[in-house]
């Protein structure tokens, strides 16, 4: 049964990335800490890799389509690449495994991370499920753009250093809002600065753990799949719909791992 948990869900981490450039890290450590039964800190070394390499199997597709804008790739990306650098070398093993005690509860690292991506998670499911304005011009880059973009990018960076995460629900609005994308051209942007940020912190970070690599590897052709598919099918699909139906999934996801932290 786990075997066709892991299958279908190492799909559908795809699926949302190929569909809406986000959701993949999201959805892949809860699936390695529930699922799988991995601590919360590695499932997040796990998840970089994974979201990683699937990012840059549909960056790749991306790139053939037309539908990734370098300039603004660039802006965004080398900041938020040495964010995660700072993240994972410096601000993440400066945090303690137990940070402190009230009475009988401890606030452990691992219930830090996990607390940390819920509240993420329900910040991107109210986002995702706020109606989506279409928009065809393109913003001239000029020198605020510019700046707010390089900052966007550093803040993610750190964000997706810490946690784990790819961030592709923080870097698509950034790109849409911000650089004025199209939709289609700012998911698959999106998809090459989340390669850029997921391995960077991947690679800063496993060699310090016995990883599953029979596991990350089987889980990752998975995602390379449903990735695949997904920026396929995005074609076909209402980019709004699917994203009401993301946000409300991830929406529920946010409060289940609070009741699994608090509850169980």
């Amino acid at each position: 049964m786990k075997e066709l948990e892991t299958c279908v869900a190492s799909l559908g981490i795809g699926l949302s990335l190929g569909f809406i450039g986000a959701g993949g890290s999201i959805l892949t450590i809860p699936v390695f800490v529930y699922i799988l039964k991995k601590d919360p800190v590695s499932s997040g070394v796990y998840s970089m890799f994974v979201v990683g390499i699937s990012s840059m199997a549909g960056s790749i597709q991306s790139i053939f389509n037309k539908l990734v804008d370098f300039k603004a790739m660039l802006t965004f990306g080398i900041p938020s690449v040495i964010g995660v650098l700072i993240a994972r070398k410096i601000i993440f093993p400066s945090i303690p495994d137990e940070l402190f005690y009230i009475g009988s509860f401890s606030l452990s690292k691992n219930i830090l991370f996990m607390l940390s991506l819920s509240s993420l998670m329900f910040l991107a499911a109210l986002r995702m499920l706020r109606p989506i304005v279409n928009k065809d011009q393109t913003a001239e880059f000029d020198e605020p753009l510019i700046i707010l973009l390089l900052l966007q990018g550093l803040l993610v960076g750190i964000i997706t250093g810490l946690l784990g995460i790819g961030g592709g629900f923080l870097i698509v609005p950034a790109l849409y809002f911000l650089a004025m994308l199209p939709m289609k051209k700012a998911i698959g942007t999106a998809l090459l600065i989340i390669t850029a940020n997921s391995l960077f912190s991947f690679l800063s970070s496993y060699t310090s753990m016995n990883l599953d690599w029979v596991l990350l590897i089987k889980f990752s052709v998975g995602a390379i799949i449903g990735i695949l598919i997904g920026t396929k099918l995005s074609r076909k699909i209402p980019g709004n719909y699917l994203k009401k139906i993301f946000g409300w999934f991830i929406l529920g996801l946010s409060f289940y791992i609070v009741y699994k932290q608090f509850f169980l």
